[in-house]
């Protein structure tokens, strides 16, 4: 009788084990037998089996199953010298003593196996290590894009059951994401340990530790087949100590103590050696041997595509994140209207670097525009969406548009470029069509913040001694919808006021609700201390709001608000009358007076006459005159007319024409922006070292 057959592979090398039948009557005389029990047994048929006998109970007594281990002494009925067999018996009764059959003698089946020796059970266990380790192997190796966590998962997968200690060492070149140079002999490895297991029983505490570099080993017959992507297998560790030519106190870091076998097997993929592993039994009785080495060699090969393919996928992260950086500003800015800290977060769980950017853009007359974005997706082609999204707000932004406008402009940026997509095959584009933004500018003269999104979550307000609140915004669509207005919110912002500005990924998470993540922000925001460093605020926020690996990438932008002082700022409004540009001149040169900058006078009268009388004949009143001091002089002139002005070269014959090109040419800067009531002409002068 066979075992039954199990599902799933099954070694070839697993011995099958027969039982055995005999039956036998109260007496212990052999009725039947099976074939194989001729073999096991001396029990001939209508003889007693005496080996047997003592299995049977007593006569007239119900007796059950039983099992019982019994030994055969050698030899058999053909003569064959057999060794001392045990074996496991099972007795049943097959027929009882009933009314009508009172006569009857009792007969007992009795099913006979041999029991494994010492040696069987050693090599069944050993196939049953090697099997386990194989499937283990390929469900847990390969799941991580991380070289060391992959080292870590290697070296647990091998200990205790199959070696005593194992060790990974990794080329340095690998570990940062580098593809390691094609090498002859193994004497020019630089390696470097990355993980480590053993068994409790094992003493190492002299070799070399986890984050060290080997000592280089001289090249040699022994090691020479690992270049070739060969296992190296050592029997007896004595040979080590012979042949692999490591000076005396360099062999204790490698070769641990009172180890009595060894293999090693490269990393090897792809033609180049990425590190090398290897494993040693002390306590496990018995040695290596070369199944033991191939069926090493198999599960490291897993490892070495996986450690490569965690290599790559390093270089690739390491790239996208360097370009990230490097298109997102500094991340702490000074302005006079505002300090900046910014931060970006790539998402945990190997998902990596995505689109989310942050910006902070000096625009004229001293305000500030704060950006905030996010490309959906991760890689190298978010990371690219996320670039021409953000040169294209600074292109936009240096139009002095207001954040409504300006978010229409880039909306219709987006629906052109996802046209050419249609037409090709970039991925980049098709990013951009779930991207959201956030532009908001703020102006330290009047403490007024204006902002507009488009899809994206609205900032949080912590203003001196009250509570941190969301910004009541209207949400527009998403970039790319088109077809939809973007509305404008305006609010007052008091100086010293904390303004936040994030992407989704600090609120949203896989499992939970945004809503839920915005009150944590806010309360993370009203725990906070408004007088430390923005950078001790934006990390107490990731540490209170974020979990310990993100679902998605994260900025944050934090803007401590400033606001210039009454005696920075002067202002004046005219009636649109030309007799009174004589008037503004003299206001302003007063005014230039009183901050002691007369040496700006003339340039800045000139300025002020030709945007004021232009102001007044072709655009009507009230004219609104401003000055602004700080690192600059500011000049404005604001008219109730939405035409822009442009500046042209006047030929020699024209009367007028000149105007502009003077301003331009006497200024460091000029500009329009327009208003909700028309628009500003602004100039700026440098005031150099006439302003402490």
């Amino acid at each position: 009788m066979r075992e039954p057959e199990r599902r799933g592979p099954k070694p070839a090398s697993v011995p099958v084990i027969e039982t055995a039948a005999v039956v036998l009557d109260d007496a212990g005389v052999v009725m039947a037998r099976s074939e194989l029990a001729a073999t096991l047994l001396e029990c001939s048929p209508g003889q007693i089996c005496a080996p047997l006998l003592g299995l049977l109970p007593r006569a007239g007594t119900e007796g059950g199953p039983a099992r019982r281990l019994v030994t055969v002494p050698g030899g058999d009925q053909a003569g064959r010298e057999v060794p001392t067999t045990s074996l496991v018996c099972t007795v049943v009764r097959l027929a009882v003593n009933t009314p009508s059959t009172s006569d009857a003698a009792a007969q007992w089946l009795v099913l006979v196996t041999p029991a494994e020796t010492a040696v069987e059970m050693a090599e069944r266990d050993a196939r049953r290590r090697r099997t386990g380790l194989s499937h283990a192997a390929a469900e847990g190796i390969g799941a991580s894009l991380d070289v060391i966590e992959m080292a870590e998962t290697l070296v647990n997968l091998l200990v205790p059951d199959f070696a005593d200690l194992a060790t990974v060492d990794i080329a340095e070149q690998v570990l940062v994401g580098d593809e390691p140079p094609h090498l002859d002999t193994s004497g020019d490895v630089r390696l470097r340990r990355t993980a480590a297991a053993q068994s409790p029983e094992i003493s190492a505490e002299n070799l070399l530790a986890v984050g060290e570099a080997l000592p280089p080993v001289t090249d040699g017959t022994l090691m020479r087949p690992l270049m070739k992507g060969l296992p190296v297998l050592v029997p007896d560790v004595a040979v080590l100590h012979a042949k692999l030519g490591v000076d005396p106190e360099n062999l204790r870091l490698l070769v641990p103590s009172r180890a009595h076998s060894s293999v090693a097997v490269p990393l090897y993929a792809r033609g180049l050696i990425l590190g090398c592993v290897t494993v040693w039994r002390s306590q496990l009785p018995s040695a290596f041997s070369e199944e033991d080495a191939t069926l090493l060699q198999d599960v490291v090969s897993r490892a070495a595509l996986g450690v490569d393919n965690a290599r790559r996928y390093t270089k690739e992260h390491q790239s996208v994140v360097a370009l990230q950086r490097s298109l997102l500003p500094r991340s702490a800015l000074e302005s006079v209207a505002a300090e900046t800290v910014g931060v970006y977060q790539p998402a945990g769980g190997g998902v990596g670097v995505g689109g989310d950017w942050f910006d902070v853009i000096p625009l004229p007359s001293l305000r500030v525009g704060f950006v905030v974005g996010d490309v959906v997706g991760h890689g190298l082609d978010a990371t690219a969406a996320m670039a021409r999204l953000r040169t294209a707000v600074q292109a936009l932004a240096d139009l002095d548009l207001d954040p409504g406008e300006l978010l229409t402009h880039l909306d219709d940026l987006v629906l052109g470029l996802s046209s050419e997509e249609m037409a090709g095959d970039s991925r980049s584009e098709t990013a951009m069509l779930g991207a959201t933004c956030l532009y908001a500018v703020y102006d330290p003269a009047t403490g007024r913040c204006t902002a507009a999104t488009a899809g994206h979550p609205p900032p949080a307000l912590l203003s001196p001694g009250d509570e941190p609140a969301f910004v009541g915004m209207a949400p527009g669509p998403p970039l790319g919808v088109g077809g939809m207005p973007f509305e404008v919110t305006e609010f007052a912002v008091q100086p010293g006021s904390i303004l936040a500005l994030f992407t989704d990924g600090l609120v949203g998470s896989r499992d939970g609700d945004i809503e839920e993540g915005m009150e944590r922000l806010r309360s993370s925001l009203a725990g906070a201390d408004p007088s430390r460093m923005l950078g001790e605020i934006s990390q107490s926020i990731f540490d209170s709001v974020l979990p310990a690996e993100p679902a998605d990438d994260v900025a944050l932008l934090l803007a401590r608000t400033r606001a210039l002082s009454s005696d920075q700022v002067a202002e004046w409004e005219l009636e649109p009358d030309l007799s009174l540009v004589a008037h503004a001149r003299e206001l302003v040169v007063g005014q230039l007076g009183e901050w002691q900058l007369d040496e700006l006078g003339f340039v800045t009268e000139l300025v002020v006459s030709e945007l004021v009388t232009n102001a007044i004949r072709y655009a009507g009143g009230p004219v609104r005159l401003r000055l602004i001091r700080d690192r600059v002089l500011v000049c404005e002139v604001s008219d109730p007319s939405s035409t822009q002005p442009r500046l042209r070269r006047a030929r020699e014959s024209d009367e007028g024409g000149r105007g502009l090109f003077l301003v331009a040419q006497l200024t460091d800067r000029w500009g329009c922006r327009f208003t909700g009531t028309g628009k500003t002409i602004w100039t700026e002068q440098p005031i150099g070292g006439l302003l402490a």
